[in-house]
């Protein structure tokens, strides 16, 4: 066993992008672990967007990760040494494991996994987090019906592709909204969307919304939110009676800091955007997925089997290298990834 760890530290607040000087890369003692605590050595590591918010000294559903502290991630790796009776040497697990080579924590935070039942990094996207924010808002909030139209943005993200492909299974049309002609291509043909658009292609949100009109010839039923900025404008006018928003992010901010505080290329105004919700009757639910986590067996019940048997596809985007975390993670926020964003730490 190795005597020492790297980690990377919290060096700084960001001001709006994250730069190198935000982050310390960190060479520590490796942690013994504890009484029922276990030790695990990380194979691969989770980036998502939702850790740029992390880096804001912002009153959020989380604390934020203080100066000089490991920044916060989902890892999967192998058990090394362990203090409790359900784990052993050799097994896999999850954990909150941090932007590090190694983690130590109590038993009960690690969840145990099957490398024979498919690759284990499956456990940071599709059947992990943010496969499972998809799944719980849609079916919670979304509220899908057959022959209704639903958009998606960052249609090919673990997120959107896992909303979009439910969607399609329950017989709704999809239309996607992705970064580049490239992800909409695999949006249609990978994921099976009916339409996709690239919002870079459009200066404004008027643009955008006109082409989003024909794609969506009927109106919008389900608008997923995960982006905000330019989409949302688009297509807040489109929603139609008794439309349903559910809300897990809104990526287009969160380099304004302060949870989208001083953006300042929001047209949309409070009571544009209030105004839009009462009159046409909309259903808005904001969640945070580490709240529902009880549902968490349902899902995997319900969705394992289709991501086996080939019915619910994923990409995933592998960086190498601790040291190349910072530079992958800019590269998340701006929309560089195809796929699940994850870091392969050996």
């Amino acid at each position: 066993m190795t005597e020492q760890m790297q980690r990377i530290v919290l060096a700084s607040r960001p001001d709006g992008e994250p730069t190198d000087d935000n982050f310390r890369l960190e060479t520590v003692d490796l942690p013994q672990p504890g009484e029922g605590e276990v030790l695990v050595k990380s194979h691969y590591m989770s980036l998502d967007p939702y850790m740029r918010g992390r880096m804001d000294d912002a009153k959020s559903y989380a604390a934020p990760v203080p100066i000089g502290g490991t920044m916060e991630a989902g890892a999967v790796g192998e058990v090394i040494a362990s203090n409790s009776p359900h784990f052993k040497p050799g097994d896999f697990a999850f954990g909150m494991l941090g932007w590090a080579s190694h983690g130590c924590l109590p038993a009960k935070e690690l969840r145990k996994l099957d490398p024979a039942q498919g690759p284990i990094t499956a456990a940071l996207g599709v059947l992990g987090m943010p496969g499972f924010t998809g799944w719980h808002g849609l079916t919670a909030y979304g509220r899908p019906e057959a022959g209704e139209t639903l958009v998606v943005a960052a249609a090919t993200g673990p997120v959107g592709s896992m909303v979009g492909q439910l969607a399609k299974l329950a017989g709704l049309r999809v239309v996607g909204i992705a970064g580049g002609a490239d992800k909409c291509k695999l949006a249609t043909e990978t994921f099976g969307f009916d339409a996709c658009l690239d919002h870079r292609a459009y200066a404004d949100a008027k643009s955008l919304r006109k082409d989003l009109a024909e794609a969506c010839p009927k109106g919008i039923d389900i608008y997923f939110e995960n982006v905000g900025g330019k989409v949302l404008e688009a297509v807040l006018p489109l929603m139609n009676p008794h439309g349903r928003i559910p809300i897990c992010g809104m990526i287009a901010w969160y380099n304004a800091g302060g949870l989208g505080a001083g953006a300042s290329d929001v047209a949309l105004t409070g009571p544009n955007i209030w105004r839009n919700i009462l009159v046409k009757f909309l259903s808005v639910n904001g969640f945070i997925i580490s709240n529902h986590f009880d549902r968490y067996p349902e899902f995997l019940k319900e969705v394992a089997p289709k991501v086996a048997s080939g019915e619910i596809r994923f990409l995933e985007d592998i960086a190498t290298g601790l040291e190349n975390t910072p530079e992958a993670f800019r590269s998340l926020l701006k929309g560089g990834n195809t796929g699940k964003q994850i870091v392969k730490l050996i």
